[in-house]
């Protein structure tokens, strides 16, 4: 026993007290703004299907489609591995889990569009449409056959559609509370939002409905999409995105990127419209620093070149759509849209690569942390809460599975979720 030290103090015990006291309004400001994540699955992907053209079997088409294009253009590990440039040791578990996952699981979030994707249609067409998409939806639901998310995307809150929005959303929540209430994996689209007041009067909206209908306050909440300059960087130069999130009281739960809007809105020309622009990598960065803490998700944009036609055509657009897919995750942009059937293999084919190319050094790391066995690199808490929120997310979408999750990391899916956080209000995962 080495000699105990003297230990000495000057200041009174009010000191501290006082300093307590005096940012007790900073600590309830830092809770409420800045709650963290909130722990819950986070789908990869947003599929959008046109109000008109949505149908029961829209998920199991999409999958059936997806996995006809794989059968057509890629009918095996090696074929689609050399399309995309996998590496060998991978070829061959992704392709079985995109096939897998297609099979399963083909859609993980899906929203029924009723804005740009929707035609011109009457009102009476829309308000049997929005009622068909709650009826089908619940339905869904009520079988199993659902994606974990779904919902719709409203028409925006500027003038000349926001009555027709507003008719949309409540003509669509009221169908699901007539088929048995509102669902859990539950998500609203509003899109095209320019000023933090349209994002407050969708709080509004939702209150009321919730009033009407005898829900609990703050029940329903909503992303909100980035499709204009104004949405980023407001007049006086301030970030209006932030002023977005706190304007929606908490029920904001995602910002997903437009892409071609918000490209259109700065004069990108067409060609040249992407989700790589330098002009689509600033606004995501003022999106994610506006949403770090908060608890709101990023989502990435959409690719428009299709994977259709001949063989060469389909393998330019799976790689183009890959390589947009795995910068996009190495940005931490950990959602993206999907906009045709042949894009759903290489967004789990990117998913998958991602997490499993990761997988051990993430899996070692997190084991060596927890065990305190050091190693080559010196991690800390926040870092130990990112290894386990990364394997967590691998386990979600079905890229891992827990058994080798476990055994490389010596934990279970409970002590993973320990060093991530807590998982509130979860879904199920994709697989286990």
């Amino acid at each position: 026993m080495g000699q105990q030290e003297k230990v000495s103090t000057s200041l009174a015990g009010a000191v501290s007290e006082g300093i307590s006291a005096s940012l007790a309004p900073v600590d309830a400001e830092l809770e409420r703004r800045y709650p963290g994540d909130p722990g819950t699955r986070q789908p990869v992907h947003t599929v959008y299907v046109p109000g008109e053209a949505f149908a029961a079997d829209t998920v199991r088409d999409w999958g059936d489609r997806a996995l006809a294009a794989l059968d057509e253009h890629a009918p095996d590990a090696a074929s689609f591995a050399a399309v995309l440039g996998l590496a060998d040791d991978l070829a061959e578990p992704v392709y079985t889990r995109v096939r897998a996952k297609l099979e399963r699981e083909p859609i993980e979030d899906l929203r029924v569009d009723f804005e740009d994707g929707y035609g011109g249609r009457t009102d009476a067409d829309e308000d049997a449409d929005a009622a068909r998409a709650a009826r089908l939806i619940a339905e869904a639901y009520a079988g199993g056959t659902a994606a974990p998310y779904m919902g719709i995307r409203m028409k925006c809150m500027e003038a000349p559609v926001r009555d027709r929005g507003i008719r949309t959303l409540d003509v669509f929540l009221s169908g699901l509370m007539e088929a048995g209430g509102l669902p859990d994996g539950l998500v609203l689209t509003l899109p095209k939002v320019t000023y933090a007041e349209q994002v407050t009067a969708m709080v509004r909206l939702l209150e009321e409905f919730e009033k009407a209908r005898g829900l609990a306050a703050g029940r329903i909440g909503f992303e909100i999409q980035i499709e204009t300059s104004q949405s980023i960087l407001a007049a006086d130069g301030t970030a209006a995105v932030a002023r977005m999130i706190d304007a929606a009281e908490g029920r904001a739960t995602g910002l997903h990127y437009g892409t071609f809007d918000y490209s259109a809105c700065l004069g990108v020309s067409a060609a040249y419209q992407a989700s790589d622009h330098p002009a689509a990598d600033h606004a995501k960065a003022v999106m994610q620093v506006a949403a770090a803490g908060t608890g709101v998700r990023v989502s990435d944009g959409s690719t428009n070149v299709l994977p259709v036609g001949p063989t060469a055509k389909v393998h330019d657009a799976w790689r183009l759509h890959y390589g947009l897919t795995r910068r996009a995750l190495a940005r931490a942009y950990y959602q993206g849209w999907d906009m045709h059937p042949g894009h759903i293999p290489t967004r789990y084919a990117a998913v998958f690569a991602f997490y499993r190319e990761g997988f051990a050094q993430a899996a070692a790391r997190l084991a060596a942390y927890a065990n305190r066995t050091g190693g080559d690199i010196a991690d800390e808490p926040a870092t130990a809460k990112a290894l386990a929120g990364y394997l967590l997310r691998g386990l979600d979408c079905g890229a891992l599975d827990t058994a080798e999750v476990t055994r490389l990391t010596g934990l279970t899916l409970a002590g993973l979720q320990v060093y991530a956080g807590p998982r509130r209000g979860d879904l199920t995962p994709s697989a286990k």
